[in-house]
């Protein structure tokens, strides 16, 4: 019998830098759980950059109704479409091999109920091959979550701020703070696991706080804006990568600064066409 060195069969398993080509699934990510594996998030709205994250080994890439603001040009994530989510989330999916991709469910699409919310996942799953969606809300988004599970679409829910309620809000405070929003926030993250969500973002929640719903669940927790001890952290991509003009939010870490460099090749470009060295002979046909 051949012998399995077991670190080598765990390093296999990881779900950043593991050796396993097909899709991971929800499957994987309750194993992570188990291992204590911290694993990472981003956002992708494209398929060229989903391919990059992809390849660079990202587990699970979240096609978030955070291109309201970073792709489409919104204000908010309020006005963004089903019709558009479906969009990219399947250029996402064509863009991808490994990661499981997690379709968001947009404001209005799943507020009126169970019935509402499994329509608009089933189109997501269907259309455009997502292997998860993800929809905002604790206690009062229960039912749906229990629904889209036992209908066997798989779901991440997401508590804190949850930033299609930013009208209620007015404005991206941190939650959680004080006695009774921490044990609200408790009782939210209760409220999911035990509706059969696969794993929970935390958006803008005390560090301390965050840590004690990680220690209180056996799903999974996704921080952005949570501190530490989450099992997983995810970022918007164009946060991450110095794309984003002006301020970003404090939990934001800017790992490139992208608009500079591509500002600096379209102003590059556009100076070799103004003084005639572009195209050279090289970029030339006979």
């Amino acid at each position: 019998m051949t012998h399995v060195d077991p670190a080598r069969k765990q390093s296999e398993k990881a779900l950043y830098g593991g050796t396993g080509s097909r899709r991971i699934t929800v499957r994987d990510i309750a194993a992570a759980k188990g291992r204590a594996e911290k694993w990472p998030m981003l956002t992708a709205y494209d398929a060229m950059t989903a391919s990059v994250f992809d390849q660079a080994g990202i587990p699970v890439l979240l096609v978030g109704d955070s291109m309201g603001n970073c792709h489409l040009g919104y204000e908010s994530t309020v006005p963004v479409t089903m019709d558009e989510m479906a969009l990219l989330s399947a250029a996402v999916v064509r863009g991808t091999r490994r990661a499981l991709v997690v379709g968001d469910l947009p404001f209005g699409s799943y507020q009126e109920g169970p019935v509402q919310a499994l329509r608009s996942a089933t189109r997501l799953v269907k259309e455009a091959g997502v292997g998860a969606v993800k929809l905002e809300g604790g206690e009062r988004s229960a039912h749906q979550i229990e629904l889209l599970v036992q209908s066997g679409i798989p779901v991440m829910a997401h508590i804190g701020l949850t930033p299609q309620s930013v009208n209620a809000y007015g404005g991206y405070p941190v939650q959680g703070r004080g006695e009774e929003a921490a044990q609200q926030l408790l009782r939210d993250a209760k409220a999911v696991q035990d509706a059969g969500a696969f794993a929970v973002v935390l958006e803008l929640v005390p560090a301390e706080l965050a840590a004690e719903v990680t220690r209180s669940l056996h799903i999974a927790t996704v921080g952005i804006g949570a501190g530490p001890d989450c099992d997983a952290q995810v970022l918007v991509w164009t946060d991450m990568a110095g794309m984003t003009d002006g301020r970003v939010p404090r939990f934001v870490k800017q790992y490139a600064q992208l608009r500079q460099g591509l500002g600096d090749a379209a102003r590059a470009f556009a100076e070799d066409v103004v003084g005639g060295a572009y195209p050279a002979e090289e970029h030339s046909f006979h």
